[in-house]
């Protein structure tokens, strides 16, 4: 698949949100691990009697594509709620993000990831990320589940959103 996308990324203001959240260091063909927690998280807010605020997503912290990501796998919350490890309260931050939305099956997001960075490039955009020796630091760089695979089985049917925090 080339990294011609779609449709065109938008710029968009999001206020900072709070999240239920899980870590894990995963490599690119073990990242099901952590998507495999994502209904840990929802049985820890039904245990707690908490509403999720939105849809789940992965929240990429480190990235080093050869070697390893650190993320987190998370579920927006409304107010505040103490940490019960190893279930974390976090803040994703507010600010101007790229937002794309893809339909299609999961295996394409690598391209589709691909095919935002370039065109942020082309405009000449700067991501709140820092590179270093153990990967790219990202300030919020998040893959927003939209769709409920109990619902909807077929990943070639899924919406996914791709967030990433522009520098300030």
């Amino acid at each position: 698949m080339s990294t011609e996308l779609r449709h065109a990324p938008e710029i968009i203001e999001r206020e900072a949100e709070p999240y239920a959240g899980v870590r894990r260091a995963v490599t690119m063909d073990r990242f099901h691990e952590l998507a495999d927690r994502i209904p840990e998280l929802f049985d820890w807010l039904a245990a707690k009697a908490i509403e999720p605020a939105g849809a789940p997503f992965f929240r990429l912290n480190v990235i080093d594509m050869a070697r390893e990501l650190q993320c987190e796998a998370g579920v927006p919350i409304f107010g505040d709620t103490p940490d019960d490890p190893p279930v974390f309260i976090g803040e994703l931050p507010a600010g101007r993000y790229v937002s794309y939305t893809h339909t299609g099956h999961v295996d394409e997001l690598i391209d589709v990831t691909a095919g935002v960075l370039a065109w942020a490039d082309d405009h000449g955009l700067i991501w709140d990320m820092t590179p270093a020796p153990d990967g790219d630091h990202w300030g919020s760089r998040l893959i927003v589940n939209l769709t409920d695979p109990d619902d909807e089985p077929d990943m070639s049917k899924w919406h996914t959103t791709l967030l990433f925090r522009l520098a300030d």
